[in-house]
């Protein structure tokens, strides 16, 4: 698409709106920047744009924005629903995301790796496993740095790792990957897609404009994602933790193990004991990253190597520090029930678990027998703090209370732990109900642990 001369409304401030609406303006586009927030919480924002010459209008979505723009890039977490987003539609206005924007300006090969949980560890993994080996790299994406920050300033012959979220795909027209990977699909964000199979399907765009010289890297220990398979034109990689793969990476007798197109058998990458990630969740996830890094020309042994030494990513499993012999953990990124429950199984020590936050209706049935079986004690905030409460009471939790905010879950966590107890923030629920990101929910309850 040519934007010089267009009129773009860009739709939400904050890092990704930002940064592509710098992009539309070098581009040559006219941009104006609209967010719903009130002018004094994204003064210095707004401030630094408007420096640039780019219109800013704050305090909400007027429709009426919609009729004078040639195209709309619009914050990945607004619904389509919004009037604004539905006029716009009606009179023919295409409404993207800033990835899409980025995919059609960068030169540089882009990874694409999406999936309900495990994105920001693999992608976070790859980026390192690359760089280890000498291939040129950058990380972006869902995981922090917005795509359209960088997408402009890559040469064709560095890698794109981008984590990408089902809203950010849902946005794109032209994405099209030189590998992507889909790790796993539980449901989630159904408030926002309605349905399992419109999540699924935004999922799937990561795969729609690959060619048969592209690689498509799929679970194949889950049957909804192994079976997508057929639809793909690109190149289909597996990734499995219970059986040979080929091509792909698979774990056999307790060994990583790597098997490229026209290999004479399996590379033996590591023992999986040597993992410094813990959970088995994590074994998945280093599959991943070595199937990917492989594809993309890292070597064995910079993958072997990067999964020696890598402990983790801030907000997932992120060990914050002991007191009187208990450990605090903060699991802010779990805000998906199947993501808590992978964490919590991680454990063997007795769980103490802060739960709760936006309440999008998922079932907590899942919990049930988690809870039952690791689960001392629950504290629950936010939204979905009663339901929380409720499940772990089900489950037969000795203790469940709930608190009105998340130093008070610390505190309250910490006074019922003994020595060897494990205090877990991992909430399996979005931020967004208390907090701005998973992020600052992540360091506030590492500023309360710190405050013990």
């Amino acid at each position: 698409m040519q934007y010089s001369g267009k009129s773009v409304l860009v739709l939400g401030l904050a890092r990704s709106g930002a940064a592509v609406a710098q992009l539309l303006q070098l581009l040559g586009a006219r941009v104006t920047v609209n967010d719903a927030s009130p002018r004094d919480r994204v003064d210095a924002d707004a401030e630094a744009l408007e420096a640039k010459g780019i219109t800013v209008i704050t305090g909400g979505h007027p429709p009426e924005l919609a009729d004078g723009c040639d195209l709309i890039v619009k914050n990945p977490g607004i619904p389509y629903d919004r009037p604004i987003i539905m006029r716009a539609l009606a009179r023919g206005v295409p409404v993207i995301t800033e990835v899409e924007v980025a995919a059609q300006v960068t030169a540089a090969a882009i990874i694409g790796i999406t999936g309900s949980n495990g994105k920001t560890t693999t992608t976070t993994l790859v980026g390192q496993m690359l760089r280890a080996a000498g291939v040129p790299a950058t990380v972006a994406g869902n995981i922090g740095t917005p795509l359209s920050a960088v997408a402009l300033d890559m040469p064709a012959d560095r890698f794109l790792v981008a984590e990408l979220s089902s809203f950010q795909l849902q946005g794109t027209v032209s994405l099209r990957p030189k590998i992507a990977a889909l790790l796993n699909i539980y449901p989630a964000h159904l408030d926002y897609h309605g349905t399992l199979d419109r999540y699924i399907d935004a999922k799937k765009k990561l795969f729609s404009n690959q060619t048969q010289s592209d690689i498509a890297i799929l679970n194949g220990d889950q049957e909804i994602v192994a079976n997508l398979a057929p639809e793909f034109v690109a190149q289909v990689w597996f990734v499995s933790t219970c059986r040979r793969v080929s091509p792909g990476a698979y774990l056999q007798d307790g060994a990583l193990m790597l098997e490229g197109p026209g290999m004479r058998g399996a590379s033996p990458l590591m023992d999986v004991r040597e993992i410094a990630l813990r959970g088995e969740h994590n074994v998945q996830n280093a599959l991943f990253a070595s199937a990917i890094a492989f594809a993309a020309g890292a070597s064995p042994q910079a993958i072997a190597a990067t999964l020696r030494e890598f402990t983790g990513v801030e907000h997932r499993m992120e060990f914050v520090r002991q007191v009187g012999g208990v450990s605090f953990v903060n699991d802010s990124k779990a805000t998906n029930p199947q993501a808590t429950i992978k964490t919590i199984t991680s454990f063997t020590e007795p769980v103490i678990a802060i739960l709760g936050g936006l309440d999008r209706g998922d079932d907590l049935s899942a919990l049930l027998p988690v809870a039952a079986n690791r689960l001392k004690a629950v504290l629950a905030i936010g939204e979905s703090g009663p339901r929380m409460i409720e499940m772990a009471l089900l489950a037969g939790v000795p203790a469940a209370l709930a608190v009105s905010s998340l130093p008070e879950a610390v505190r309250e966590a910490a006074a019922l732990a003994e020595p060897g107890d494990v205090v877990l923030l991992s909430p399996a629920a979005a931020s967004w109900d208390m907090f701005a990101s998973f992020e600052e929910r992540g360091r506030i309850f590492k500023e309360a642990v710190h405050m013990l």
